[in-house]
């Protein structure tokens, strides 16, 4: 059988957490954390369950859960969303994604996207038809470039990719980024947006989440993606949801229904229940910069060269003062040699570039972070 996606292969992250696994490494590799979510949210999903909320959920999502992110959103970045019609939840921040690119883009659009990207952004692209068109950000700022986004424009291009802040870079957009983003829509009304915001709460330094929904041009032209997974400690749930304009969210519904249908229906109402506390979410700045600054500061006496971790919970580190191999070799070595599994940046350029940069996660316990890092600066 021919394959719609014969370049891909096994995801470095699978790959890696399964060398971890064999080798007994310390997994600072996929991004996911291993410390339990707040006891309080588990005990809400028991609670829906025996209450009987355990047969499908609306296809749009719980009305209640709908209203209460609408809410959410608008205290946050100042844009109202109509519970009804313009925000869908989904099983999970990719299916969300998989499911705006189906709808948004037809064959032979074009869609820009900037590297180093998260890896389900171009299958999904090809899966429904579109030509990737990649800009490649420069370490250590990972600054996009107006004036290069502006130059490889043409009429075909239907779709700008954002993650913001951005895995692996940990970089986020600026206020000035955002006033760039709005002029270049002003001159090409065929251009939409698709703003990965997972990691929205998961920003450091006192700095400001610059959601695309602060501005009312940009909500009008973009879908925006979030997670619960990332933000409460449960990626396997698999739950996350998109907001955007009614007409597109209209599209958007018309592929989600044939392809999941509805959402996990006791852990929505658990959702908005938790919900009604802001600071279960507000507490995320400093509870993870906590965990970043801990691992820098654990650091400081190892060859590693880290760079600026600005959100996300990631951290990369140059290693050239410890080896000249290619990083996809380099991270296999350190996983069998020193006991700690990292991802290659190269995994995400499609053509491999390597800058000699690789990726930690510090959503870990105190503990496995100590234990991490022990290691490492005996490297």
């Amino acid at each position: 059988m021919e394959s719609k996606l014969p370049g891909v292969g096994t995801t470095i992250f699978t790959v890696m957490s399964q060398l971890a696994q064999q080798h007994g490494a310390i997994n600072l590799s996929q991004g996911f954390p291993d410390f339990p979510c707040d006891p309080v949210l588990l005990q809400a999903v028991t609670q829906a369950m025996q209450d009987g909320h355990n047969q499908y959920a609306p296809m749009p999502g719980l009305p209640r859960l709908r209203e209460v992110l609408a809410r959410k959103l608008e205290t946050a970045y100042g844009h109202a969303y109509d519970p009804e019609h313009q925000i869908t939840i989904t099983a999970g921040a990719t299916q969300a994604l998989y499911t705006a690119i189906t709808a948004l883009i037809q064959p032979g659009d074009e869609v820009l996207l900037f590297e180093p990207a998260y890896d389900s952004y171009g299958p999904a692209i090809r899966l429904n038809g579109g030509i990737e068109q990649r800009i490649s950000l420069r370490p250590p700022q990972y600054a996009i470039d107006w004036t290069e986004v502006q130059r490889r424009i043409t009429p075909r291009t239907r779709l700008l990719i954002l993650n913001n802040p951005n895995n692996p870079s940990t970089a986020m957009l600026s206020a000035d980024d955002l006033q760039q983003l709005r002029t270049l829509l002003q001159q090409w009304p065929q251009l939409y947006v698709l703003s990965d915001e997972v990691y929205e709460h998961i920003v450091f330094d006192g700095a400001a989440h610059q959601s695309l929904a602060r501005d009312p041009l940009l909500a009008s032209r973009s879908m925006l993606v979030y997670s619960f997974g990332k933000t409460f400690h449960a990626t396997g749930w698999k739950i996350g949801y998109c907001a955007g304009p009614a007409d597109w969210m209209q599209e958007f519904r018309r592929v989600h229904q044939f392809l999941v249908f509805s959402v996990n229906t006791p852990m929505q109402h658990a959702l908005a229940n938790y919900l009604q506390t802001p600071a279960h979410y507000q507490a995320l700045p400093a509870f993870y910069q906590a965990k970043r600054d801990r691992f820098v500061a654990a650091m400081a006496t190892s060859r590693f060269e880290l760079l600026p971790s600005r959100g996300t919970y990631f951290q990369l580190a140059r290693y050239d003062r410890i080896s000249d191999m290619p990083d996809t070799e380099f991270a296999q070595w350190l996983t069998r040699e020193h006991g700690v599994a990292v991802i290659p940046l190269s995994a995400f350029h499609a053509d491999g570039t390597d800058h000699g940069i690789i990726r930690f996660c510090f959503a870990k316990q105190d503990a496995t972070l100590d234990a991490a890092t022990s290691r490492l600066c005996l490297v």
